[in-house]
């Protein structure tokens, strides 16, 4: 049953009503009782979603973001996997780059 917005052109009240599509339109304005409602075109017709997401992507939690972060950051430094460096990224190995000047044999 979808929800439809009304409003009075006497008082300008404006409210919500859930009503099927059968009901005929309201007429008499709750608030001041004048036979003056209309009914407003727009989201009247439609189903609105309301409520904390309907598919479990829609509304992450930021623990689940951070971590997605990290995992994203740690493949895109080159490691397969973020568990291997605890699911921070790795800084370059120190063994691989060697200063210029010290060869260590003369």
């Amino acid at each position: 049953m979808p929800t439809y917005e009304y409003r009075c052109d006497a008082c300008e009240h404006q409210f919500d009503e859930f009503q099927s599509m059968k009901d005929e339109a309201l007429k008499v304005c709750p608030k001041c009782g004048q036979p003056s409602l209309r009914r407003l075109f727009g989201s009247g017709a439609a189903i609105i979603f309301k409520g904390s997401g309907f598919y479990q992507t829609d509304y992450r939690s930021e623990s689940y973001k951070a971590a997605a972060k990290a995992d994203k950051s740690a493949s895109e430094g080159g490691k397969s996997s973020s568990s291997e460096s605890g699911g921070k990224p790795s800084s370059p190995d120190s063994s691989s780059t060697k200063p210029s000047g010290s060869s260590g044999s003369t």
